[in-house]
């Protein structure tokens, strides 16, 4: 067998073995889409006054690695609280996370999720409104449970907001689908 036979063999069998490899990953959700729904209950904390919203997000996301996946997340307010008589709400959020998964054979697979989350957050008192949007860090975990195999559910938790004596918690229940 000559060089140009060899290396003809050699470049077959690789590219035999890749498209192996691919069509495993495909089957594990490696570089697949995913998109989810989440209902988040949200803690508003600035010094003495706590408020409990709720809101409504959707997420797109890329798993890029069996240990890492890329998302997006948006959302809206659909439940405010009222407290001495100001109306709090979170009006709107989105940001931009990577999460750090420990993938195992059971149904269940623990993550640590970070990111940046820029949230707008309204108070309303006597006819006066009051609107304030900022970005922080946000990190979190979280338990994905897979129903089916493209179907599951997740609970999380996150530290959306921290600063300047103001911190914005949630813990969230939603579904994802992978495609």
């Amino acid at each position: 067998m000559n060089n140009y036979s060899k290396a003809a063999f050699l470049v077959a069998g690789l590219t035999a073995a890749g498209t192996v490899a691919a069509q495993d990953m495909y089957k594990s959700g490696v570089g697949g889409l995913y998109a989810g729904l989440n209902y988040t209950f949200m803690m508003l904390e600035d010094g003495d006054l706590d408020a409990d919203v709720g809101t409504l997000s959707g997420k797109v996301g890329v798993e890029a690695t069996p240990y890492l996946s890329l998302e997006a997340r948006a959302g809206f307010g659909v439940d405010d609280d009222r407290i001495s008589g100001v109306d709090l709400s979170v009006d709107n959020f989105f940001g931009g996370y990577a999460n750090i998964k420990l993938p195992n054979e059971s149904p269940v697979t623990p993550y640590a999720v970070i990111g940046f989350t820029r949230i707008e957050a309204e108070a309303e008192y006597l006819g006066n409104r009051v609107t304030d949007d900022d970005s922080d860090l946000s990190y979190g975990v979280g338990l994905n449970m897979q129903f089916q195999k493209n179907l599951s559910g997740n609970l999380e938790y996150m530290r959306y907001y921290d600063d300047d004596n103001i911190t914005v918690d949630g813990l969230g229940l939603g579904l994802q689908v992978n495609f």
